[in-house]
């Protein structure tokens, strides 16, 4: 047993590794170099929520772009109320389209009733195809997503300029012809899609007719 002596008690020793090892990572996610705070925030996974949750947030005031979307992808794993608060800013106020686009990615994590008045005010405001992309992806993977809010967010989409954010669009409401039958969602989907064959961009069009023959 002498050569062994963690064997029998393997927590004996646990909280002073555990913080020691809490504080070797918050050094690397505030160090500003991103190959160290991005491997960092990645060990975040294997951390209770209470003790990640803080060094998240962290690495969502760190200068590098790529530092803070990972951080707002943690803070979507490791839900809180300060996380939600952190992630509503940067959905709101970010610089970079590519932490906007994670922040609203992330706030679905904490159920799809609470995000989507932000998520709705976030693609009508911003409009960046990556955020408009990742709340349509977001919404409609997510299970409580209806056939209404399906069909808002859609008609929204395809009124977008770019031709990506559209195309996300069109896809939803081939969905909504397909899975909501005869309904009146499925009705306006319908009649959305068949104007949609006139789209400048051929992959818009594509995926209407797709959408129409489903």
């Amino acid at each position: 047993m002498a050569d062994h002596p963690h064997s029998d008690h393997p927590g004996a020793d646990q909280p002073g590794a555990d913080q020691a090892r809490l504080e070797q990572l918050r050094a690397a996610i505030v160090s500003g170099d991103p190959a160290r705070s991005m491997p960092a925030l990645a060990a975040l996974r294997e951390v209770p929520a209470e003790r990640a949750v803080p060094l998240l947030l962290l690495g969502l005031e760190q200068e590098a772009f790529l530092v803070r979307s990972l951080s707002c992808a943690g803070l979507g794993v490791k839900t809180s109320e300060e996380g939600w608060q952190a992630l509503v800013r940067a959905v709101e106020g970010d610089d970079d389209a590519n932490v906007r686009a994670e922040a609203a990615n992330a706030l679905v994590s904490h159920g799809l009733e609470r995000a989507w008045p932000l998520l709705l005010a976030a693609f009508r405001r911003d409009d960046a195809w990556l955020l408009r992309c990742s709340v349509l992806s977001a919404v409609a993977e997510h299970p409580e997503a209806d056939g209404p809010r399906l069909l808002e967010l859609a008609s929204l989409a395809i009124g977008a300029d770019d031709g990506t954010v559209r195309v996300g669009g069109a896809e939803i409401l081939g969905r909504l012809v397909r899975e909501w039958g005869e309904g009146d969602e499925a009705q306006s989907a319908r009649s959305l899609l068949q104007r949609l064959q006139s789209d400048p961009d051929h992959r818009v069009v594509a995926a209407a007719l797709n959408g129409l023959q489903g």
